[in-house]
């Protein structure tokens, strides 16, 4: 019987118009009235994620940007586990020699050095999302969303590495054209050690303390709620996803999900634009009865 279901957002719990459904709102609902306990795991940020669920009137608890920082529903932070500053300066060193457009997240919000690379970036990701979306479209919509993103800009990252008041979670960078863009960097990245490289699209790659995994979140959090971890279902699409998958009692990968998530899971839901995460909880749900 599930006790804990835990959800990625992008691809997973969101469609491609980047919302919850009304069907996985109400699921979620219904799980939480049966005495299932929902939290959100997700690789962004608590300003980023928080406002999707609360549209819906819900309450969830949240593992954020991969796991660095987890939110309990009364806004308080009960694991943090940032990329220690040493480390953070040779990431940035990196992606700065290879061009990326990249960005940090951190305790006070995301950080971006460019607001005119960040536009493309969203731009791309809405065209993968929309195929038939044209570009120029593309990048008005990428241009209003920016005006709705807590994002904080600034002139050199460097800068935050001298912040004591600041912490660094997760650097994520972005490629339009995939995750070969990466291969180089990746190497590089596994060579500087303790981190976890995953990706939550094929655009990009994230970068976390070696700690900072949802898995290893997920399980501290299940420990905190009394839940054995084979009473807990993780429902994710990507890379991001993996560590969770694995650790939960029932994995369950989306049928948009990457092929080694497919592989990881114990079973697979619907599509993300047709309301996955809600069947899945409806799985739950029947198992309970």
């Amino acid at each position: 019987m599930i006790k804990l279901i835990a959800s990625d957002m992008d691809g997973t719990l969101l469609n491609n118009k980047m919302e919850i459904s009304d069907n996985n709102a109400a699921a979620i609902r219904a799980a939480q009235a049966a005495g299932i306990d929902f939290i959100i795991a997700t690789g962004r940020g608590i300003s980023k994620a928080k406002p999707l669920v609360t549209s819906h009137g819900l309450e969830t608890e949240f593992i954020t940007i991969n796991g660095a920082l987890v939110i309990d529903r009364h806004d308080q932070p009960v694991v943090k586990v940032p990329i220690p500053n040493t480390r953070a300066k040779a990431i940035i060193d990196l992606l700065n020699a290879e061009d990326f457009y990249f960005e940090l997240v951190t305790d006070q919000g995301p950080y971006s050095e460019s607001r005119v690379r960040r536009i493309q970036n969203v731009a791309d990701l809405l065209v993968v999302l929309n195929p038939d979306q044209p570009y120029k479209i593309a990048v008005a919509l990428a241009a209003a969303r920016l005006e709705l993103m807590n994002i904080n800009y600034i002139d050199n990252f460097y800068d935050l590495l001298t912040d004591e008041d600041i912490n660094i979670y997760k650097i994520i960078a972005f490629d339009k054209r995939g995750q070969q863009a990466f291969a180089n960097t990746k190497a590089k990245l596994a060579e500087l050690g303790q981190l976890a490289v995953t990706s939550s699209s094929d655009n990009n790659i994230e970068i976390n303390d070696v700690r900072a995994q949802k898995g290893i979140a997920l399980a501290q959090y299940a420990k905190i709620r009394n839940i054995p971890m084979s009473q807990v279902m993780a429902i994710g699409d990507n890379l991001n996803d993996a560590s969770m998958i694995k650790a939960a009692g029932v994995g369950v990968a989306m049928a948009n999900a990457v092929p080694e998530i497919t592989e990881l899971a114990d079973r697979t839901t619907d599509f993300n634009t047709k309301d996955g995460v809600a069947k899945a909880i409806q799985w739950a749900l029947d198992q309970k009865n």
